[in-house]
């Protein structure tokens, strides 16, 4: 999902480039299959599935994670960052957990089987330490190129059917690193040539010192205070080029690689410098400036790759093309936080798309994304999802309810009607909204406040339906109309709409939308009208089994096919095309309703019956006996049964007798009530 916060969010900015602002928009996107990270983790996971393949003995899996645990302990005694500590200490605890096990198995010499079981266990929660333990032992010895294409194929083709699912359009063109390695090789070449490039031990680097001091260039341009941040560089250096013997190959700290020499365990490509492979940075530049040419409008990219990596391509971009404007503009996207920690596959505290699909559609969480500004940093809890659902449901209804008003019948000059104040003032509203969501767009593409400016229009929608239907009179659907096919083409500018609809949000699914609405809508229309006339007759001749029949179309079987009637007295009933899941979620909803409201109801009736019965029963206590029970505060009574000393002996003061006495008159009252109810024949 943090992805998808980037990709979606550009997928936006796009639409409303082309769409709503009629730019003619060439979308190029780069995907990155050779880096240090993909190098690891292919060889990583095939050197772990060769381990797994023979099927190593209890005792030797035991041996080899105390191994593999002894070189993890040193990794984590040298992490600094906080949150990456932890992670690490969990996975270092659920290793050792699951390997006690497998001791006691062993020791105790239990059934093969048994052992075999705990043996699985074990070695799936330690597949991160033993990976890296291999990889640190093994790793130099993989050498099969295809090794290293086959994590980053699987990956690529996973994001593709995860962008389909999100609605985001497939970019113009595509291009791969391992596709642009010529291309690479005669971009680092041209660096070299043009004096801001340097060969040192089969690689090639950068020298930012040159190209700064250049007249007509400058290094840093995004984030200048950063220039020098070491922990940045090293980490856009990649985790198997920063070896002390890499970075003596530089002639400054701030310099960075062009072209790699690859290392055994490495893939790798013939070059003018030996073999090697790409540098990070490079890799887009050169397949960029291959397809744009010497510069391009807006370069997008998430907020954590400033710098260096967006620093680094527009130096070695600009010192390719001497020139000084390769981008015009940058984008960068804000995080996508989850408990307001950055989502990290490293820290294993991300959601996946797949996962977020099973809990939300593609719209609502595209809908999540333009409630909020797509460079601020959104945090992916229930608040800001509960936030998305309320806005399609509040948008739905309201579209729903349009045409209900454009099905009501008409002939062609009724729909004109003249307007009245009320009319003209919801139309100077649509104009005023209309032109606060432009404005908004011209601003940064702000879609959060283009979004609130549509919410606004819409209530005010609903205020003149609500007068109207008030006052008995039909809302003027010309009007109605405009809006909603205005705010119809801007949600599907904003790729809220997936499919065709001629209004509001398509029903039915994909490529069925239009024609189920259009195909059903007359025959449910009948239904309804016919279900009106029967429960007038049942009404009249007193039938309540038929009125019931009625009722349970509209609540149990209707739902069930997508269909709400809503029924509003003297007026004609409503027919609405709704999702069928939604309106299964509101029957329950309801169920829950009506079943908490009869509990509330039978409480309040039991705790009435309660009362009741507790004020029975002190009714009939006599007046005279109402205290002698408490000998435990009263020791002495008068005549009457009332109290005069407390339970030492001691003679109750005037105020405590003259709040006894009044208790006690107080329940010569209630006796004397009980008492009629008796001679009255009453049922105490």
């Amino acid at each position: 999902m943090g992805h998808a916060r980037s990709y979606i969010s550009f997928d936006i900015l796009r639409r409303v480039l082309k769409d709503y602002f009629q730019f003619d928009v060439f979308y190029c996107m780069n995907i990155t299959d050779i880096d240090d990270k993909i190098i690891r983790r292919a060889r990583q996971n095939y050197l772990f599935e060769q381990y797994r393949e023979k099927r190593p003995r209890a005792a030797q899996l035991l041996e080899d994670v105390h191994a593999a645990l002894q070189s993890f302990s040193e990794k984590l005694s040298e992490t600094t960052d906080p949150d990456k500590r932890q992670m690490l200490e969990r996975i270092q605890q659920a290793v050792r957990l699951a390997a006690e096990p497998l001791e006691r198995a062993v020791q105790s010499q239990l059934a093969g089987e048994e052992v075999d079981s705990r043996a699985q266990v074990l070695l799936e929660e330690a597949r991160d330490v033993l990976s890296d333990w291999l990889d640190a032992t093994l790793g130099s010895e993989v050498t099969d190129n295809s090794i290293f294409s086959q994590l980053p194929k699987f990956w690529e083709g996973e994001f593709h059917r995860d962008m389909e699912a999100l609605n985001v359009l497939p970019p113009d063109v595509l291009t791969r690193v391992s596709e642009y390695v010529p291309e690479i090789v005669n971009f680092v070449q041209k660096i070299v040539d043009n004096g801001y490039g340097y060969v040192s031990n089969g690689s090639v680097y950068f020298d930012t010192a040159k190209f700064a001091s250049s007249e007509n260039h400058s290094y840093g341009k995004l984030v200048p205070e950063a220039v020098g941040d070491q922990r940045a560089l090293q980490e856009g250096e990649g985790d198997l080029s920063v070896s002390v013997d890499r970075l003596s190959e530089k002639r400054s700290p701030s310099d960075f690689a062009l072209w790699k020499a690859s290392k055994p365990g490495e893939p790798s490509w013939p070059c003018p410098w030996g073999k090697g492979r790409p540098g990070w940075h490079i890799e887009c530049s050169a397949m960029a400036g291959t397809l744009l040419g010497a510069s391009m409008d807006i370069h997008g990219g998430g907020f954590d790759l400033r710098f260096p990596h967006h620093d680094n391509e527009l130096a070695q971009s600009e010192a390719y093309f001497e020139n000084d404007c390769w981008v015009r503009y940058f984008l960068h996207t804000g995080h996508l936080t989850i408990a307001g920690c950055k989502m990290s596959k490293s820290l294993k505290n991300f959601v996946t798309i797949k996962d977020a699909l099973r809990k939300h559609s593609a719209r609502q969480l595209r809908l999540a994304f333009l409630l909020h500004a797509w460079k601020d940093t959104l945090d992916y809890a229930s608040s800001t999802m509960e936030s998305a659902l309320q806005y399609e449901k509040f948008m739905n209804e309201f579209f729903l309810n349009v045409k209900d008003v454009l099905r009501a019948p008409v002939d062609v000059t009724g729909q004109f009607e003249k307007w009245e104040e009320e009319e003209a003032d919801l139309n100077q509203n649509f104009h005023d909204k209309k032109a606060a969501v432009h404005e908004a767009l011209c601003d940064n593409i702000d879609t959060r406040t283009a979004m609130e400016e549509m919410r606004a229009l819409v209530s005010q929608c609903n205020l003149y339906m609500a007068a109207r239907k008030a006052a008995r009179r039909k809302p003027n659907r010309v009007l109605l109309e405009n809006v909603a096919l205005y705010l119809t083409r801007m949600l599907k500018i904003f790729g809220a709409i997936e499919e065709e609809s001629f209004l509001g949000f398509p029903v039915g699914g994909p490529g069925s939308s239009l024609s189920l609405e259009a195909t059903v809508m007359p025959y449910l229309q009948v239904l309804s009208e016919f279900r009106e006339g029967v429960r007038r007759i049942a009404r009249e001749k007193k039938v309540p089994e038929v009125l019931q029949l009625s009722d349970a179309l509209r609540d149990d079987v209707l739902p069930e096919l997508g269909v709400r009637l809503e029924d509003h007295e003297g007026l004609p009933t409503v027919v609405k095309l709704v999702d069928r899941d939604t309106l299964l979620k509101e029957r329950e909803e309801k169920k829950r309703a009506e079943e908490e409201k009869r509990r509330k109801k039978e409480e309040a009736t039991r705790r009435r019956q309660e009362q009741e019965a507790a004020r029975l029963a002190r009714m009939k206590i006599p007046p005279s006996e109402m205290f002698l029970s408490e000998s435990d505060k009263y020791s002495r009574f008068d005549e009457n049964g009332l109290p005069t000393h407390d339970a030492e002996g001691k003679e109750l003061s005037k105020g405590q007798a003259k709040k006894l006495k009044k208790l006690f008159e107080t329940q010569e009252k209630l006796h004397r009530e009980y008492l009629q109810l008796l001679q009255n024949g009453g049922c105490p």
